[in-house]
């Protein structure tokens, strides 16, 4: 199991305290000029079981909002939005290969794509881990 450091727990809804939320339950992760993005806990527990999952290719440039990739489950087929904007760097083929791995690791080994910044202003305009909180219904 990985450990996460959470500011809240929600329903069994993890919140990690070091991360960006987008209303669409995206979940932002910086280094330096690099975005991590996934799907928090919520939306994965929502979607049920992940059996696919479809990423951008490396290279495209991606604008906030956009919808970029797909995460389908046993349940429905949802569109992955680009939380902010810039060039994709690099995708993660392990959770290509292993949809599963959306369900049991979210924010470690489950995330979709990084995304180098074209705007780190943007980062302003997501949620905290209250706002997301909150949302949810925290």
């Amino acid at each position: 199991m990985v450990s996460v450091s959470c500011a809240y727990e929600f329903m069994s809804s993890q919140i990690p305290s070091d991360l960006k939320y987008a209303k669409s339950h995206e979940w932002v992760r910086v280094a330096g000029d690099v975005a991590t993005v996934g799907i928090t806990d919520h939306a994965q527990q929502e979607l049920t079981d992940v059996v696919f999952v479809e990423v951008p290719e490396v290279g495209r440039q991606v604008k906030a909002g956009e919808a970029c990739a797909v995460v389908e489950s046993v349940k429905t087929a949802s569109d992955i939005y680009a939380p902010v904007s810039g060039e994709i760097v690099e995708i993660n083929k392990v959770v290509t290969d292993n949809p599963a791995l959306v369900n049991t690791e979210p924010y470690g080994k489950g995330w979709f794509f990084k995304v180098k910044l074209a705007n780190a202003a943007e980062l302003n305009a997501l949620m905290t881990p209250d706002k997301y909180k909150s949302q949810i219904g925290g």
